[in-house]
């Protein structure tokens, strides 16, 4: 089953391009992963519009945990990390594709 991840950020007043920046520049470096289907930046509407989700999409749970833990994971994903937002608990949620029409 595919396997969608969503990683939850914030852009700060002093910084408002950098999730999009950081985002740019992960998927540059993510082209061409196994197992990865594609990845998209959302940004919130109306509320707080400093909000994103990066929501990326993996043919499969043990595509997704063989890159997450390859040795370039955590470098390719730094830019990130300082816009990540874990006020609700954690900066990210794992959702399985249970059923597609």
């Amino acid at each position: 089953m595919r396997v969608r991840v969503l990683i939850y950020a914030v852009a700060p007043e002093a910084d408002p391009d950098g999730v999009e920046r950081a985002y740019h520049q992960i998927s540059g470096a993510l082209a061409g992963v196994p197992g990865l289907l594609g990845n998209e930046l959302l940004r919130e509407v109306g509320r707080d519009e400093a909000k994103f989700v990066v929501l990326s999409e993996w043919e499969s749970m043990s595509a997704f945990q063989r890159w997450e833990q390859g040795a370039g994971h955590h470098e390719t994903t730094a830019p990130l990390r300082p816009y990540q937002d874990s006020r609700h608990g954690r900066s990210f949620t794992l959702y399985e594709v249970t059923a597609r029409y």
